[in-house]
């Protein structure tokens, strides 16, 4: 099984962790134990590891992400397991180079043999532009240009003109080569419109959102795809939860997802999956109980339930 396959499949939903795997306050996490906590994680069946690319702490910003840059701690976690996924959520394509972002793609790729996939986004935090020397009110078209660089990078002597990012004329290569094309997520819209997104990227990465605003998202994004004429494609998600011992406990909101026991939660995901979600990415941030027991827990009585 491929790992796009491994991680998104029609009419299943599977699960996936992001770092930093841990509860913490503030904006800056510990990083202690995430090796084990990866390890941990394949081994219980999660499908996924995701990791961030956030360049700054900007404090108006309650998270910096795992801190390390994406690549290199991505490659770190990479000899630290064997099968699982690793994914982007997501690459900055405007504050990045895309033959920088192609290199150690297809570096990660032969060296992981093939387990890693990419979410990219344009970044939501306006006060990194200005240290790219980037334009924020131009974030759309360096996305797209990126993005129409980076799928040119993986074919053979390319050829792209790009007015943001310099040009390509057939004369260079990049190595080394990866045989197949990595899947590409776009995390939500990136300034695009949802057909762009339907037509050019691999699948969806969106937010959690209540209800109705799922149904409507994902009739969208099926709207779209046969708009198109493209055939089935994931539909993503990020869920922040504070799982509590009492399994019986209704959920309370917290910032982007809620607190709640297992029982609704695991309700909330099948509804998930009912309506055509295809990945969940969990995140631990707020949680009030240590993230090794809530792992372990969800690990051991919720992830077999959507494998």
């Amino acid at each position: 099984m491929s790992t796009f396959s491994q991680v998104a499949r029609k009419g299943k939903l599977t699960l996936g962790l992001v770092f930093p795997i841990e509860a913490y306050q503030g904006a800056i996490a510990t990083m202690v134990n995430q090796e084990q906590l990866a390890e941990r994680a394949e081994n219980l069946g999660f499908k996924a590891l995701w990791f961030r690319d956030v360049p700054f702490h900007d404090p108006t910003f309650g998270d910096a992400g795992q801190l390390y840059d994406p690549w290199v701690y991505m490659t770190h976690i990479m000899n630290q397991t064997k099968k699982i996924a690793l994914a982007t959520s997501s690459i900055i394509l405007p504050l990045r180079h895309p033959v920088h972002i192609a290199k150690s793609l297809a570096s990660l790729q032969v060296l992981s043999k093939g387990r890693i996939l990419m979410g990219v986004a344009s970044g939501d935090r306006p006060n990194e532009y200005p240290a790219f020397k980037k334009d924020l009110n131009q974030k759309s078209e360096l996305f797209r240009d990126s993005y129409g660089y980076l799928k040119a990078l993986q074919g053979d002597f390319p050829k792209y003109c790009s007015p943001y990012f310099g040009e390509l004329n057939g004369n260079i290569d990049l190595v080394p080569k990866y045989q197949l094309q990595t899947p590409l997520f776009v995390t939500g819209h990136s300034g695009q419109n949802l057909d762009w997104i339907a037509e050019h990227a691999d699948g969806w990465l969106y937010y959690p959102r209540d209800f109705n605003f799922l149904k409507q998202s994902l009739q969208n994004w099926h709207d779209s795809l046969e708009r198109t004429k493209q055939p089935w494609k994931p539909y993503m998600q990020s869920l922040y939860i504070d799982l509590v011992e009492d399994t019986k406990a209704m959920p309370k909101p917290i910032h982007l997802g809620f607190q709640t026991g297992m029982d609704f939660l695991h309700s909330y995901l099948k509804s998930l999956e009912s309506y055509g979600v295809n990945h969940v990415i969990i995140n631990l941030k707020y949680s009030s109980r240590p993230a090794s027991e809530v792992v372990e827990e969800l690990g051991e009585s919720l992830v077999p339930n959507f494998n």
